[in-house]
Formats: C-alpha cells, sequence, structure tokens
C-alpha cells in the first residue's frame, strides 16, 4: 500500500482511539470523517484492514470500536539499552516493551502489562502498566567511594542504572571492593536506586571473587545449614549388616567406575558378563535415598537447590560432601548400597530382559576415562598390564556400547558432537589453557550404558502407569525446522517435514551427510538452535533428540534431585509400600518437582555458562595482538561470530570491516560487500586479532586478520 493509505489508516485509527469517540457504522463515520462517495471502498479497506490487525473490532450492529488492550502478567527482561521483553508462561513469543513504555520495571520483576493488537508480520509490542513484584532484591556489584557517599555498579549490565549508597550504610567498603548489595528503593525516572552493602566478597583482584560474585549473582546457595550438617553426622556411617538385609548381594561382580581424573563424587559402576550369546549388563546407582529421607532437613537442602552446580574453579554440591564423596560415592573397596538395573541385551542391542532392584556392591577399581581409552583405542601395553585382569571386561563393554549406539542411531537418535570446554586454572584461578574437553571411547562408553538404564527404569515405571518424574524433549517448532529446511537447500541438502513434523531421523541423516564438509559447523548449530531443550515432566510424551518413547533420569542421585526422587519411587515399589496413600502423595509433589527442577537446571547451567565466558575473556586479556585461526559460528547485521580451535568465541564487528559496506542476509546468513561482493558466512575459516576484552561484558572482540578474500 502506498504512504497516503497508510496516513489515512492511521488517522482513521488515532480518531477511534480518542477518549471522545463513541462507536460509530461505517455511514456515521464517513460523514463525520467526511469521506466523499467515490472514496467509501477505500474506507471499507481500511476498516478491514484493522480488524485483520486486530486494532479495532466491529459489533454486531455494525458499530466499529477500538479493541481492548489486553492485560496479561509476565516476568520483564531487561535490555542494557533500555528496551525489554516480557515472558508469559505458556506462550511462545515474548512481547516487545519500548524503553519509552518500561514504566520503571527492572530487569525479572513480575509486571502487568497491556498488549497493542498485533500487526501482521510483527512482533507483539506492549507498555508496564504495574510493577507487581520486584525480581531482583540483591545485586552483586562494583564498589566506588566518592566523598560523602558511595555507588555500586551492577555487575548485570540489565539492572540499568548504578545503585546510591550513603555512607552509613557501606559497610566499610572501599573502591573495587565487590560487594552484595541490597535494594532498599527502587528509584524512579531521573532518580537512581538506593540500596545498602549486606556482604563484601573481596577485592574485584582477589583470587577467587571473580567467580564468588556470580555465585553470589544467581543465588546459588553455598554453605549447608547446621541443622543439615548435624544430620550428615548421624547419617553418613559405614554400611552394617542390617543396612544389607534384603539386597542382591554384587559384593563378587567384576564391576568398575570410570569417570574423570578429578571426579569425586562417583555414582554410577558398571558390570559386564556373558550368558552365551547375551550380555549381562550391570549399571549400579549409589542408593542415596537410604540417606536422605522423604522430608528430613537433607531433602529439604537438595529439593531447594535441585541439582550440584559445576563451575570452573568449584562445585557447589547438592548435598554435602561428607555424603557425595563419602558413604553415598561408590569409592574403590568399599561395601556400598546401590539400586541396581541389570539388562539382558542381545546381539542385536534389544534389550530382552531386565531387573532393577536395591543392592549391595563392592567395586573393583576406580577408572578414569584416560586409562580406559589407553585399553581400548591406544592399546598402550603398560596400562593394559595395569588392569589386566579387567581388560576382557572392557573389550566387551566397547563392543557392546558400540551395539547399541548402532541400534539408537538406527532409531534417529541425534548426536551432537560439539567440544565442551575444558579451562586450566593455576592456584589463584587464572586461565593458564583452554581446550575442548575430550569426548572418546571412554566417555562414549559410559555414555551408552547409562542411556540404555534410564531408557529402561523410564519403560518399566511408564507401563506400570505409576506417578514419576520423566526426561522429556518436545518436538521442534514447525516454523524453526522450516527455515532450517529452506537454508539448507542452498546447499543441496534436503530435510522430508510430514505434516509440520519432522522425525529425528531426518536431522540425524542430515548430520551424517554434512560430517566433515566446510559446511557442517555451521548446519550443525543452526540444527542445534531449532530444537527446544530438555525438561523434567509428569507427563511422558517421549524425548526427540534421542527418538526414546520412555526416558528419566535415574543414573545420578548425588548431583540430580529429580534422580533421587525416581529412587524414592522405585524403592517403594520393590517394598510393596505403592499404595493408594503414597501413590496420591506422588500424584500432588511431583509436578511441582518437576518445575523446580527445571529451573534449578537452567540456573545451573547459565552460571556455568557465565564462569566458562569470564575465564574465557580473562585468557584472551593475555593474547590482545596476537592472530588465530577460526571458524565463523555465527553471523548477524552488526558483524559475525569466530570460534577459534580452544573454543574462545569472539565478535568481529561490521564497523571494523572498512574495506566495503556490508549487508546482512538473513536468508543465507552472510555478509555481503556491496561493491566486492566479499562474503562472510557460517562455517567460513578466517583468521582474525584479538582486539578487546571486556569482563564486565564478558566479550571479546576480534578484527580481521586477512586482508585477501577468503
Amino acid at each position: 500500500m502506498d504512504a497516503k493509505y497508510e496516513q489515512r489508516k492511521k488517522m482513521i485509527y488515532d480518531f477511534m482511539c480518542d477518549d471522545m469517540y463513541v462507536p460509530m457504522k461505517i455511514k456515521e463515520l464517513a460523514i463525520v470523517l467526511g469521506v466523499k462517495k467515490d472514496q467509501r471502498p477505500q474506507l471499507e479497506q481500511i476498516l478491514n484492514d484493522l480488524m485483520m490487525e486486530g486494532r479495532i473490532v466491529c459489533s454486531k450492529r455494525g458499530k466499529f470500536s477500538k479493541s481492548e488492550e489486553k492485560k496479561i502478567v509476565g516476568t520483564f527482561q531487561a535490555h542494557p539499552k533500555g528496551f525489554g521483553f516480557v515472558s508469559v508462561e505458556g506462550e511462545k513469543e515474548d512481547i516487545f516493551i519500548p524503553e519509552s513504555e518500561t514504566n520503571g520495571a527492572m530487569h525479572m520483576d513480575t509486571v502487568e502489562i497491556s498488549v497493542s493488537p498485533a500487526v501482521t508480520g510483527r512482533r507483539r509490542e506492549g507498555k508496564v502498566l504495574h510493577v507487581l513484584e520486584r525480581g531482583m532484591k540483591q545485586v552483586v556489584c562494583t564498589y566506588q567511594l566518592n566523598k560523602n557517599f558511595g555507588f555500586a555498579v551492577p555487575d548485570n549490565p540489565k539492572f540499568g542504572s548504578d545503585i546510591f549508597i550513603p555512607l552509613e550504610r557501606s559497610k566499610g567498603a572501599v573502591n573495587g571492593h565487590k560487594v552484595v548489595v541490597e535494594i532498599t528503593q527502587y528509584g524512579k525516572k531521573g532518580k537512581n536506586p538506593e540500596g545498602k552493602v549486606v556482604e563484601i566478597l573481596g577485592h574485584i583482584n582477589d583470587p577467587g571473587v571473580d567467580i564468588l560474585s556470580i555465585v553470589r549473582a544467581y543465588g546459588l546457595p553455598v554453605e549447608f545449614d547446621p541443622k543439615v550438617m548435624t544430620q550428615v553426622e548421624h547419617v553418613a556411617k559405614p554400611v552394617s549388616e542390617a543396612d544389607m538385609a534384603g539386597r542382591m548381594d554384587l559384593r563378587d561382580w567384576q564391576m568398575v567406575t570410570i569417570d574423570g581424573e578429578d571426579a569425586k563424587d562417583l555414582d554410577d559402576a558398571v558390570s559386564l558378563t556373558m550368558d552365551h550369546e547375551n550380555y549381562i549388563l550391570g549399571v549400579h546407582i549409589a542408593d542415596v535415598s537410604n540417606y536422605v529421607q522423604e522430608h528430613s532437613a537433607l531433602d529439604t537442602e537438595a529439593l531447594k537447590r535441585g541439582t550440584s552446580v559445576y563451575l570452573v574453579d568449584r562445585v557447589i554440591p547438592m548435598l554435602p560432601h561428607a555424603l557425595s564423596n563419602g558413604i553415598c560415592s561408590l569409592n574403590q573397596g568399599e561395601e556400598r548400597l546401590a539400586l541396581s538395573c541389570i539388562m539382558t541385551v542381545n546381539p542385536k542391542g534389544e534389550i530382552i530382559d531386565h531387573t532393577i532392584t536395591e543392592s549391595v556392591i563392592c567395586v573393583d577399581r576406580r577408572m578414569t576415562y584416560t586409562n580406559v581409552k589407553k585399553i581400548l583405542a591406544d592399546h598402550d601395553p603398560e596400562v593394559m598390564a595395569e588392569y589386566e585382569p579387567l581388560v576382557p571386561m572392557f573389550e566387551k563393554m566397547a563392543e557392546l556400547a558400540a551395539i547399541l549406539r548402532k541400534k539408537r542411531m538406527k532409531r534417529g537418535s541425534i548426536d551432537f558432537d560439539f567440544p565442551e570446554t575444558k579451562v586450566i586454572l593455576d592456584k589463584n584461578g587464572n586461565p593458564v589453557d583452554i581446550r575442548p574437553y575430550d569426548r572418546n571411547v571412554a566417555t562414549k562408553l559410559i555414555e551408552d550404558f547409562m542411556l540404555a538404564a534410564n531408557e529402561t527404569v523410564a519403560a518399566e515405571y511408564y507401563w506400570r502407569e505409576l506417578p514419576f518424574v520423566y526426561r522429556t524433549h518436545e518436538q521442534p517448532d514447525s516454523e524453526k525446522i522450516q527455515k532450517l529446511s529452506t537454508f539448507i537447500n542452498n546447499f543441496g541438502y534436503s530435510l522430508h517435514i510430514g505434516s509440520d513434523e519432522v522425525h529425528p531421523k531426518e536431522l540425524q541423516k542430515l548430520l551424517e551427510k554434512i560430517d566433515g564438509t566446510s559446511e557442517e559447523p555451521l548446519i550443525s548449530r543452526l540444527t542445534l538452535r531449532s530444537m527446544k531443550q530438555a525438561r523434567y515432566t509428569v507427563e511422558n510424551t517421549g524425548h526427540f533428540g534421542l527418538a526414546a518413547d520412555c526416558y528419566c533420569h535415574f543414573t545420578s542421585p548425588i548431583r540430580r534431585y529429580p534422580d533421587l526422587q525416581i529412587h524414592r519411587i522405585i524403592k517403594d515399589s520393590l517394598r510393596g509400600r505403592l499404595g493408594e496413600k503414597r501413590i496420591g502423595h506422588y500424584t500432588q509433589i511431583l509436578p511441582e518437582v518437576a518445575k523446580h527442577a527445571s529451573e534449578m537446571e537452567r540456573r545451573a547451567d547459565e552460571a556455568e555458562r557465565e564462569t566458562i565466558k569470564l575465564k574465557k575473556v580473562q585468557y584472551m586479556e593475555n593474547h590482545i595482538g596476537e592472530t588465530f585461526a577460526g571458524v565463523i559460528s555465527g553471523v548477524a547485521e552488526y558483524g559475525f561470530f569466530v570460534e577459534l580451535e580452544n573454543t574462545v568465541e569472539g565478535l568481529v564487528r561490521v564497523t571494523s570491516l572498512t574495506d566495503d559496506f556490508y549487508q546482512y542476509y538473513e536468508e543465507t546468513y552472510e555478509l555481503v560487500g556491496e561493491a566486492t561482493n566479499r562474503r562472510f558466512k557460517l562455517g567460513q575459516q578466517v583468521r582474525v586479532t584479538v582486539d578487546n576484552c571486556d569482563r564486565i561484558m564478558r566479550t571479546i572482540d576480534f578484527t580481521l586478520a586477512d586482508s585477501d578474500e577468503n
């Protein structure tokens, strides 16, 4: 439509928005607006368009009026530039809030907003009417002292403004102190928020203070209540004969734990024997529920935490170390209580029989991924000699793992093999090396066995129709898959999409086709971004990424609360305690357990990512001016991201590309030079120079090192 048409449309809509306007029929509108007879068709068209956009409505009597604004409640998520978005539970798309309409709302506030009628092709917009509840009551800041007062600069750039601190409320903080500030007044237009220092974490340059600041910012609980520690002293006792009564005695079974060198909470052991051609695979999990009784102080704290948090320089455990590294850890040569899932697997990888039972075990050897890899992949004679009695079992394990993996891949399980980051720190917490985490034959073997046990347990309890906590992964949004399909057509690939759904096997086949190609990083990332996040639910809707009908988390009760909850249900079932009352109890509590565990998992993941990002920035500060090879991992209109071999990612800003004016093409994820036709696209190899590192924003800026076209 032309500009005049849009102008008339706006004028008519503004007229209807006036407080003095009363609903009118089209004839009345034409008279009041002075619309001539030959212009009536255009007036009708404008009214139709406004109705299609949801901005006006027409009554049964044919009278037109402005649509009532929809009022909803959601969580405000601020952007450092002043605007924000409101996320509403159950709604797919966030609502954009312009800076002028935030009405004093701050990051994570619960707000009531009015939503403007949808305009076709544009994101919904709204304005904040009321702040119902403040989301951030405490903020981690860097303190700065003036003569007569102090102020605190929030670490989180989304908070938006510095916080005024009266001197008498500074707790003696000095310049450069990292502090936790409690907000006492949230301020208003033209006036900063006010607060008081409630904790001094240390100086910004003190070892460990940077990570501690992130710990506090995410509200991660570190210390355990004295009540909890008193309870630990009572329960963390050696396994007694009474503890073993009625359990399956597996102490003479050959079994091992396989973990990283620095792991201390060893909650899973594996065993393997042969029954003619069939494999008897045992996955033995620490019986944490024997020591953490429901409703105890220990249990309340574990539920609150939801998960252990693995940061670059520390672990914040779900359970105190006396349990997680002690009596609940399957330490070599020590008798331990377990829940065992013993599976009979035929040569095709089919689990033809299984037993889930309470057991008592004794691990023969504590193995590391490194040494198992040396046995299975490197055939290191020295290591093979050291573990000679176990080598035949490891070889059979590798054989079975390959069979299970092949079967899983055949049904369509998707395997994203992106390198995780391992950050090496010195004694002061400074990063001295960053490298991809090694995912080898040993890590994959344990992964395959744990997946088999998790699926087996989930299927058993699904078919028994008992209350349970599943790990589910929904189908991707059809719109995202459609976009992915359109994009990969540029490379000659296609996806078969039926009735707006895609089978995981289609995505797996795509990843197989691109394996080893130059476009692999690009398409793999876009495929991953098209996925939804897995979560805990009480309804079993299956796991899309694993192409599994039933899946749960059973194998890590030391560090995940849903696993601990599942163990209780299994033990109640094994002991015949799942009567009507107990089933009712689980039916009532599990939805909240699943929801809370999902939220705590997100919090832990975000905190972990933030600590890694910070250490990457600190590491690259020592390499400013140096040049590295990398791959373009993301493209936007403001520049492109480059990932180095060590997993560090930085931004080449479009403003630093001075050889041409670059246009962004969203459909192909490319920046293209108007005059030179020079292109920067996902997956492309480039050389970059480290230009700038920002610890506050946790960002790294690169400049392009190559002057010639790539």
